[in-house]
């Protein structure tokens, strides 16, 4: 059965983190002002079509909903190799030695009406096998985004980073820092000001982690390869959005709901201290009376005040002091004719998402929530997409809304 879009991987020889074609001076393709990206290469053929020889693809990305945070994403695609072409120790292939780590692998879907990156990397890690005859050789190629670059990168002082910068801010001035292209990032301001940096070594990754947990915002790679920054608001304000509906009578059709209910995501107590500051405790004594103390403290965070620390740790108890009932993941069938192709390779993090699942005795359960991860099992036969859901990551009062916008029972956070 054909696929319902059309997927293709590209393999890029070049270094840099800057996905594009690098720009060689007098070449046709390559040289053209405006087109190729700047970047070094020996190579014939700069980037390579690996589609025709791939035999699986499997994604991985997204929020882990256990630690709250924004993990790498990551790639495992499994290439057919006839000739011995992509097994790196083979001195006769024409990419020798060109197969090295940290080179840049993408995974497009493609329809008649739209196209998305699924994925876009840097390889970590080549494997080599055959089958049992060793007649036939594979090769599965492990890739993870940007954020491998940044947990490899460290910063001591960054530069231009004083005392009454905005996260948004602090976050490009620690991207600077580690070289990372300018035109690979989309940032926003931030609603939070950061103190002075404090010089410390540590990796890029954690500092950045730092500002966006100080900004109660979200920093992640999207498909692109881009570097997502949004503020405190824009993440409380995304739930406000039309929602797509997933269910079994007119909407997208699913599989594989998992439901949980459970005390796992509950923070009824939150401790927060900025650097030089003290702890600011927050704690809902209602929700510690009906499920014992759940807390969470975080130390050495940039944010300017000790208000603010406070602020921070008012904000993840109202987002948490309650439980109920979770989907926390799905599995969609593209092959599905009822399934719109588009809707779905378009989905991102924070898309708004309404599950409707009709139980046992006829009584229905609806969430209305945000998608903040994507799970691509893709083969010749097969292009299926678990979709991890969750509440959204910061609670806030929504002018209007029937859910969030209620005086005295919605959260109304800073």
């Amino acid at each position: 059965m054909a696929l319902p879009a059309n997927i293709s991987v590209s393999f890029d020889f070049s270094s840099g983190a800057t996905f594009g074609y690098p720009f060689t001076i007098g070449d046709a393709k390559y040289g053209i002002l405006g087109t190729g990206t700047l970047a070094g290469s020996t190579v014939p053929e700069p980037i390579v079509d690996l589609t025709p020889s791939v035999r699986s693809i499997t994604i991985d990305n997204g929020r882990n909903v256990q630690s709250d945070t924004y993990q790498a994403g990551t790639a495992v695609i499994r290439v057919f190799d006839n000739d011995g072409s992509w097994n790196p120790q083979n001195v006769n292939s024409i990419y020798y030695p060109f197969l090295v780590p940290l080179r840049k692998i993408r995974v497009a879907a493609t329809t008649a009406t739209a196209q998305e990156f699924l994925f876009s990397g840097y390889t970590t890690e080549y494997r080599y096998f055959y089958d049992q005859a060793e007649n036939v050789g594979y090769v599965d190629i492990y890739a993870a985004d940007g954020f491998r670059l940044f947990n490899l990168a460290q910063v001591t002082t960054v530069t231009d980073s004083g005392a009454g910068q905005a996260t948004g801010t602090r976050i490009s001035k620690i991207l600077d820092q580690v070289e990372f292209p300018a035109n690979m990032r989309t940032i926003s301001t931030g609603n939070s000001l950061c103190q002075a940096d404090p010089g410390t070594l540590r990796t890029s990754l954690d500092a950045i982690k730092n500002a966006e947990f100080s900004e109660q915002g979200a920093f992640y790679m999207d498909g692109a390869g881009t570097a997502i920054f949004k503020s405190r608001n824009q993440v409380a304000s995304s739930i406000s959005g039309t929602p797509i509906e997933f269910n079994q009578t007119g909407g997208i059709p699913y599989k594989q709901l998992v439901f949980a209910f459970d005390d796992k995501l509950i923070i009824n107590k939150a401790s927060m201290q900025r650097i030089g500051g003290t702890p600011q405790i927050y704690i809902n004594s209602a929700s510690a009376t009906k499920y014992f103390q759940h807390q969470l403290s975080a130390q050495d965070l940039v944010i300017d005040t000790d208000a603010n620390a406070l602020n921070i740790a008012a904000t993840v108890v109202a987002t948490r002091a309650e439980t109920t009932i979770r989907i926390d993941a799905m599995t969609v069938d593209l092959l599905d004719p009822a399934v719109p192709t588009d809707t779905m390779i378009g989905l991102d993090y924070f898309t708004n998402v309404r599950i409707q699942n009709i139980q046992p005795d006829g009584s229905l359960i609806t969430k209305t929530l945000q998608v903040q991860g994507l799970k691509w099992e893709i083969s010749p036969n097969s292009m299926q997409c678990t979709v991890t859901t969750l509440e959204p990551i910061v609670d806030g009062f929504i002018i209007g809304s029937t859910e969030r916008g209620i005086i005295g029972v919605s959260a109304m956070t800073y």
